[in-house]
């Protein structure tokens, strides 16, 4: 195939328009919910006023911004996939910002930018606790302001939305791993985004992994709830070309997205039996390192003990579950079994682990 032949070919699987609109149209758009900045964005990349003031004094002196960029969804609702500050800034000095709840956030008063020094203590309209606020005329030149919107169209794949996601994040620096792969969700399947939000907010399974709230604040629970979706049923040869696990992850997004309702909810039901198992077998304690001589528990959540006790129980999903004792043993002989050191050494990086954890904890409960 010649370089012309895979341009031609790769151009037709996205589809795409673009034009200038208006602060107000967008203003607009969003107020019907015709555009989608989801608040999980928001929260996750939340400028800092100073930057945001600076972006309203840009706006006013009519200085040129970025293109915005959009995914148009299968019910025609723009997903913001790059812009997502510039519109929060925007809509929250509007004062028509909302959270996840779906209440107003408290409108933008400015601070001092680095031009216009009476833009400090300045709010869109009147309100409590501002010094000043625009003028009617300011206000209008403020929603006709004019901003680039390249919309990606749906008739373009989740593969090609995903990679243009990537693409055109200039942001996610700013965010741990997971939450970069929330919004990559979010981008592609608001539906498959609540559903894996949903199944790591189990009880069974926060009891179990009963990590810090740093980590929950980093969104860590939904990156092991994704492990175990991916990894359960993944067939053995493919462990070995797994490579860096965080890549892998953020990838294999798109083929969650693919998942219809029953598969959905065939991956719910052995996720929450999985982790109910485990709960009523110990806890915590469960996906700790075991010290077989001081016969106790050790140390926070142990990712060894995730891929061989909880894949490796989920492996055999559906199918009849063993019993709290049972899987006490199984748990002994994790740890003691010497074939097993070798994939808990320090220093083993996660994929080279995988491929002695997972096989290891599928043969452990297979009898």
């Amino acid at each position: 195939m010649t370089l012309e032949n895979e341009i031609e070919q790769y151009r037709r699987r996205i589809a795409t328009d673009s034009y200038p609109m208006s602060i107000g149209e967008l203003a607009n758009l969003y107020k019907d919910g015709e555009i989608d900045i989801h608040p999980e964005f928001q929260r996750i990349f939340r400028w800092r006023i100073e930057q945001s003031s600076r972006l309203i004094e840009s706006i006013l002196l009519g200085i040129p911004l970025p293109s915005m960029f959009v995914a148009q969804n299968e019910k025609g609702v723009w997903d913001v996939v790059d812009g997502v500050q510039r519109m929060s800034t925007i809509f929250q000095f509007m004062g028509i910002l909302k959270d996840e709840e779906g209440n107003l956030h408290d409108p933008l008063v400015c601070t001092e930018p680095p031009f216009l020094s009476q833009l400090e203590g300045c709010a869109y309209e009147e309100r409590e606790g501002a010094q000043r606020n625009l003028t009617p005329a300011q206000r209008i030149d403020f929603k006709r302001a004019r901003i680039d919107v390249k919309i990606i169209k749906r008739e373009s794949d989740n593969r090609t939305k995903y990679d243009l996601f990537q693409r055109l994040n200039s942001f996610g620096s700013l965010a741990t791993p997971q939450e970069l792969r929330n919004c990559l969700l979010v981008s592609l399947s608001d539906k498959h985004y609540k559903w894996l939000a949903g199944i790591s907010q189990d009880r069974s399974f926060v009891g179990v992994v009963d990590l810090p709230e740093r980590l929950i604040n980093e969104r860590y629970h939904m990156e092991l709830a994704l492990r175990f979706v991916l990894l359960r049923k993944l067939p053995r040869e493919k462990l070995s070309t797994v490579g860096n696990i965080g890549d892998f992850l953020t990838s294999e997004i798109v083929s969650l997205v693919e998942y219809d309702d029953q598969r959905l909810d065939e991956e719910s039901e052995a996720f929450r039996a999985t982790f109910q198992a485990l709960r009523e077998a110990g806890g915590a304690d469960v996906l700790r390192r075991f010290n077989a001589a001081r016969e106790r528990s050790e140390g926070p959540f142990s990712l060894t003990a995730f891929e061989a006790l909880a894949l490796g129980l989920g492996f055999h999903l559906p199918g009849e579950l063993p019993s709290s004792d049972k899987i006490q043993e199984k748990r002994s002989l994790l740890w003691s079994d010497s074939r097993f050191s070798a994939g808990h050494a320090t220093g083993v990086r996660a994929d080279q682990r995988m491929k002695i954890t997972i096989p290891f904890g599928r043969q452990l409960f297979s009898s």
